[in-house]
């Protein structure tokens, strides 16, 4: 039984704590750890770590996700789905529920998540001017990704194109991260981040299960909802079983150290989650566990292949 409260006008009083309330902190460490092994990459290459730069990277990095998260509740509520979500399980599904509890209205979350994308503009412009015109791309692949993957016209998590831009999204973190400290493109990153952007994939995809019967009557597609509960179970193994893969495969071919294979141990905690799922997909209540599992999976992998990296 979930016995977390949900967030309410009287227990967020003062209004700072309604806006970081609105960010979903707890969700913006698989962002910090992303950052963090982009930096680890880098340094494994034998690149000097620049300490400011890497501390304003993390920011931006975080600002994003922050307001991708808020501009998702946006969204959300303007389809319908969260304030239908009679199965959530707060605080990992059915949003932050701010809007739907009255703590913040539908304009201000708007004018929130907008301004947090807004305000990573003029820094990521001035880090791309020390650091190397790539990084531009790279940023504003990473902002549009963040827009589109609720807004209109082109939700593409309605669309059942969320996994695939979750995957690529924290890909870029890494990218971004390393590419600051670098100066330049190199493989090291790609070699790293694909493993880690894809077990974060797996933490939105394991949502859509609590959520699929609101996402479904909102004519929110995501890939939980076009597949079933029964047949949607197998994603969850295909992206897990790419992720720890594609690790194992470039320590085969030598881009990744043989220590890295240690990353893998974080498999356990998405072994355990994918049979909780398939016993109780059908089961929102009792998918608690297997979400904390898949975020641990997540967290850890990057964790570890930043430290063994580092060492």
């Amino acid at each position: 039984m979930n016995t977390i409260r949900e967030p309410t006008p009287v227990a967020l009083r003062h209004p700072l704590r309604r806006y970081f309330a609105a960010t979903r902190p707890a969700f913006l460490s698989v962002t910090l750890l992303g950052g963090l092994l982009g930096l680890a990459t880098a340094a494994w290459s034998g690149t000097g770590i620049d300490l400011p730069r890497a501390a304003v990277t993390l920011c931006l990095a975080l600002l994003v996700h922050a307001g991708a998260n808020v501009i998702n509740d946006y969204y959300d509520a303007l389809s319908g789905t969260d304030a239908v979500n009679v199965d959530r399980l707060y605080p990992f599904t059915g949003g932050s529920r701010l809007i739907q509890n009255h703590v913040l209205t539908p304009a201000a979350m708007r004018c929130f998540g907008y301004g947090l994308i807004a305000a990573v503009i003029p820094a990521g412009i001035w880090l791309a001017a020390v650091s190397g015109a790539g990084l531009l791309l790279i940023g504003l692949v990473g902002l549009l990704i963040g827009w589109a993957y609720s807004a209109p016209p082109l939700k593409l998590q309605s669309r059942g194109l969320g996994e695939l831009a979750i995957a690529a999204a924290w890909l870029l973190v890494v990218v971004g991260s390393d590419f600051v400290q670098r100066g330049a493109f190199a493989f090291a990153p790609l070699a790293s981040g694909p493993a880690f952007g894809l077990l974060v994939a797996n933490v939105l995809y394991i949502n859509q299960f609590p959520d699929c019967k609101a996402d479904a009557a909102c004519g929110k597609h995501t890939v939980v909802v076009r597949l079933g509960v029964a047949k949607a179970r197998w994603g969850y193994l295909v992206l897990a079983g790419l992720a720890y893969g594609w690790l194992a495969t470039m320590v085969f071919f030598g881009h990744l150290p043989v220590a890295a294979l240690l990353a893998l141990l974080p498999a356990a905690a998405s072994v355990a989650a994918a049979r909780r799922l398939w016993t109780a997909a059908a089961q929102p209540a009792r998918l608690a566990p297997a979400i904390k599992w898949t975020i641990v999976a997540a967290n850890g992998h990057a964790l570890s292949l930043s430290v063994l990296l580092l060492l």
